[in-house]
């Protein structure tokens, strides 16, 4: 009988095999073939124990065949590991295959005597244990990687913006307000019974309306109920959403479609005459706030980009000496008396200087806030739930002149 390990190992050594390394896989592989021809032939003798009384001849010939077949390959092992050793032909202990062990078994010489019975064999793992999810000794299905509790999230944007402006509420989806545009004042001494001067007054109906800021997210019912505080953590990453656009929208919302007319657009320009030979991005500041002051407000805060409030911290003296900050315990964010915001929101290169507490106003009309529903689109049949964030707001800017808006020089003065 040619069983399938006669053909691998003859298929693989073919007789002019060189490489001594490769033979020895053969053989090995060889012989695992012919051990589970013998497994299962053995499983066939069981089962006719089972269900006749005796294994069937032709059985028990396959068996004791497959038994004897083996001794050649387990020879020629032998001589291939002695040869790999190179030189080292000291004791060498005779290993069995697994099919040998099995029929050199008293079990198995009992069940191949007596026609019935079972046979054995207790095989003990050869290979490493190792983390891999495959193989023999692979026990990295077993492994279970720690799990950090909660969710990383990403950077969180300190909002300051709104908690520099007056604070405000509307229940209307506009907020009217009456502005002095106009103010000719002709008031000056006169003599008795002389005609007193007229003044002019021009005074203007501004309208500014409520905007909504809105975003949503859909998620799974099961997966809100699944992982803990998820449906927290979304709530709390939408609220944060809208208040990122918030504050973009404060400082420089354009004022097109459902966009908020913003603190820059507003803002009264930069006069660069007041410039002067030589002066740093420092100096300016300082003449930005005396522009305020000319228009007979006093500035509470600066606005500007990190990029350029880390230059301005950066300046150093001809000494090479620091001018704001005490480098080993850094400095309080101020300038001209007065408190730095830096943020993202605004522009690299530009710089607002105004009266924050007196000149504009931001009116809530909704407090951002969430809302979770089944009942949007086919939520129901799918088991989905739409969580909704938004937030209605407007931003009245009553004294454009409280506010100078800017942009450093390209080049400024060292």
């Amino acid at each position: 009988m040619k069983t399938v390990f006669d053909r691998a190992y003859q298929r693989k050594s073919g007789g002019e095999r060189a490489d001594d390394q490769l033979e020895l896989k053969a053989i090995t592989e060889a012989l695992a073939l012919r051990d589970a021809e013998i497994k299962a032939f053995v499983e066939k003798a069981t089962s006719e124990i089972a269900s006749t009384g005796k294994i069937a001849q032709d059985t028990k010939a396959a068996i004791e065949l497959l038994s004897k077949t083996g001794n050649d390959l387990t020879s020629r092992l032998v001589e291939v590991e002695q040869k790999l050793a190179r030189g080292d032909f000291g004791h060498h202990e005779e290993s069995k295959s697994y099919g040998e062990q099995l029929t050199d078994s008293d079990d198995f010489k009992s069940l191949a005597s007596k026609g019935r019975g079972t046979a054995r064999l207790s095989v003990k793992a050869v290979t490493n244990i190792t983390s891999s999810t495959t193989g023999t000794g692979g026990v990295g299905a077993a492994l279970q990687p720690a799990r950090v509790p909660g969710i990383i999230s990403g950077p969180d944007r300190p909002f300051t913006i709104r908690d520099l402006i007056m604070p405000g509420r509307t229940d209307s989806n506009a907020v009217e307000y009456v502005q002095e545009t106009g103010f000719q004042n002709m008031a000056a001494p006169v003599a008795e019974g002389g005609t007193k001067p007229q003044s002019d007054l021009k005074l203007e109906l501004k309208t500014t309306t409520v905007k909504t800021i809105a975003h949503w997210f859909r998620a799974s019912k099961q997966v809100l109920a699944d992982i803990p505080l998820l449906q927290s953590y979304i709530n709390g990453r939408a609220i944060y959403g809208l208040k990122y656009v918030e504050e973009n929208q404060i400082l420089a919302g354009d004022g097109t479609n459902q966009n908020l007319l913003g603190l820059i657009p507003q803002a009264t320009a930069y006069d660069t005459s007041l410039t002067k030979t030589g002066d740093t991005p420092i100096d300016v500041l300082r003449r930005a706030i005396l522009q305020v002051r000319i228009a007979e407000y006093r500035a509470t805060g600066i606005v500007l980009n990190p990029n350029d409030w880390a230059d301005l911290e950066l300046q150093k003296d001809a000494g090479g000496n620091y001018i704001w900050v005490n480098v080993s315990e850094g400095g309080v964010q101020r300038m001209w008396k007065l408190p730095v915001i830096d943020t993202n929101s605004m522009p690299a290169g530009e710089f607002l200087v105004g009266a924050m507490d007196m000149g504009a106003q931001l009116f809530d009309r909704e407090d951002a806030g969430v809302e979770v529903s089944t009942e949007d689109a086919d939520n129901f049949t799918k088991n989905m739930v739409t969580i909704r964030a938004e937030e209605r707001l407007a931003l009245a800017v009553y004294r454009p002149e409280s506010f100078v808006h800017g942009e450093f020089p390209a080049n400024p003065a060292p």
